[in-house]
């Protein structure tokens, strides 16, 4: 009789009965039609085939392997997963980064003076990036107890329908509320990227993977410039806010259908591709260890924390500053109107996401030459930060000859965030390089945390340095620049791990 499973082993006696239907033709008249094998069994079998290895053969025949061996598959499903992550990145930017593009030009619709326009707007970043620290924490930890697959869509469901809910707005105070519960949605994006960079990918394709999804953030800049203004210019802010929220429902149908599970239980990876992941997996994390789970107090005594967290204080801010305050900088320096900005404003995130790409391509090419991971993403760091320094000091030394040339200083921006994003990649990817699995999450949380602090500070230096002249915003940028770069270097090479006795 068949077993559970529907599948049982053939009988001696239907053996027999096989088998002479096999050896003997004419019988074939007197009883039924004779058993015919799977195809890919034929070859084994011959006029000398002996009785009992037939029937073993037979017997040997595993139904479930060739249901699974017939199973569709999908090649190259980790470059499937991580491009999903970054569209997820881009309508993250362009859902947070809306407000920042209309605000110069409806302020005044809330009541806010002009002298006031850039303290308020400083007020509805502060709640945002207030809780975008909380939320880089949390979601971290929630990334790390449910896994990326839930926790992403937690996130994208949460700030779809923040940002929609701002249409709703009918004050600052209802604005802020809004904002805030944007920021802990939004936040969870990194920390899940993060992880999941850490799961599919080996360390020599985590910073192109890292690059690739870090282009997201540029990239949303870059289409949130022209759709916002053009969805603006058409329907005013109200119906811009409700349209940007409907994208991150269509994002889930294609996130929860493709990635159904990690690659060691995915039902539609390759062979080839689990074996490359854990490969490179297994080889990164030589000499083998039992890894603990090390709370947030334990993750605070090792010097790979502190380097990745106090190099994001002072490295993100730059990034922010541009995101926020590009738009009013084009107003009041060049008396950019909404068409403008959404003709110019996209050209530095344009960059930013080369920026990106090229500085994944880069360190994963020395890594695959040999170099050691942690000084290839090193040195790409190195190669961002003079970018940046030299492009901020230009604008800050030559910003009032510019005046009457805007398009040379979105060309210093323009190379300023390819700078950010050719290192900040290599940055973020540090995380799933010196802590094991479990830890990945709660490092990128917290380092997306002390990034948010130190925003929070610049965000409010802002208001007070630009009431005269743009000059000692580009002076603050370039400062902050060389002090990241220090943090990175204070990194130490070893990966975490704690030996137990097992």
């Amino acid at each position: 009789m068949p077993g559970k499973s529907g599948h049982g082993n053939v009988s001696e006696e239907a053996h027999q009965r096989s088998f002479a239907h096999l050896s003997n033709p004419s019988l074939n008249h007197h009883s039924p039609a004779p058993v015919r094998f799977p195809a890919h069994l034929t070859w084994h079998i011959t006029a000398a085939t002996p009785k009992y290895k037939l029937i073993k053969k037979m017997n040997d025949l595993k139904p479930i392997e060739q249901i699974k061996n017939n199973r569709f598959q999908l090649k190259g499903l980790r470059w499937w997963i991580i491009s999903l992550i970054g569209l997820a990145t881009i309508i993250n930017y362009i859902d947070r980064g809306a407000i920042n593009f209309m605000w110069p030009y409806i302020y005044k619709d809330f009541g806010i003076a002009d002298e006031d326009s850039k303290n308020t707007l400083a007020l509805i970043t502060t709640f945002f990036m207030i809780a975008y620290a909380i939320g880089q924490t949390v979601t971290g930890k929630m990334m790390d107890a449910i896994g990326t697959r839930l926790g992403m869509a937690v996130s994208i469901i949460g700030w779809s329908i923040s940002i929609g809910l701002h249409a709703l707005a009918k004050s600052i105070l209802s604005f802020n509320i809004f904002r805030f519960l944007l920021g802990i949605s939004e936040a969870g994006n990194w920390p899940g990227a993060t992880k999941s960079n850490a799961e599919w990918f080996p360390p020599k394709e985590r910073a192109i993977a890292q690059g690739i999804f870090g282009a997201g953030a540029s990239i949303g800049g870059v289409i949130a410039a022209p759709v916002i203004a053009a969805l603006f210019l058409a329907f005013g802010w109200k119906m811009t806010f409700l349209v940007i929220g409907v994208l991150g429902f269509l994002w889930l149908i294609p996130w929860l259908w493709i990635n159904k599970n990690t690659p060691d239980k995915h039902p539609w990876i390759t062979e080839e591709e689990k074996a490359h992941i854990q490969g490179g997996q297994m080889e990164a994390s030589k000499p083998k260890a039992t890894a603990v789970v090390y709370s947030w107090k334990e993750l605070l005594q090792f010097r790979n924390t502190w380097g990745i967290l106090t190099s994001r204080f002072f490295i993100d801010p730059v990034w922010w500053m541009f995101v926020t305050w590009l738009p009013t900088f084009l107003k009041e320096q060049y008396q950019f109107d909404m068409k403008q900005i959404g003709a110019f404003a996209w050209v530095p995130y344009f960059f930013a996401a080369v920026g990106g790409l090229t500085g994944g391509f880069y360190s994963s090419a020395r890594i695959k030459r040999g170099v050691d991971a942690a000084k290839a993403r090193k040195s790409a760091i190195t190669i961002g930060s003079v970018i940046m320094l030299i492009s901020l000091t230009v604008i800050a030394y030559y910003l009032d000859e510019l005046k009457n040339q805007p398009s040379m200083a979105i060309a210093c921006i323009s190379a300023t965030l390819f700078g950010f994003q050719f290192l900040i990649n290599n940055l973020q990817t540090l995380p799933g390089d010196y802590f094991h699995g479990k830890n990945v999450g709660v490092v990128a949380g917290m380092g997306g945390t002390t990034a948010v602090a130190g925003t929070l500070i610049t965000t409010w230096i802002v208001p007070v340095i630009t009431k005269v002249s743009y000059t000692s915003f580009f002076i603050m940028g370039a400062l902050m620049v060389p002090l990241a770069w220090c943090c990175i270097m204070f990194i130490s090479s070893k990966k975490q791990f704690k030996q137990e006795n097992i």
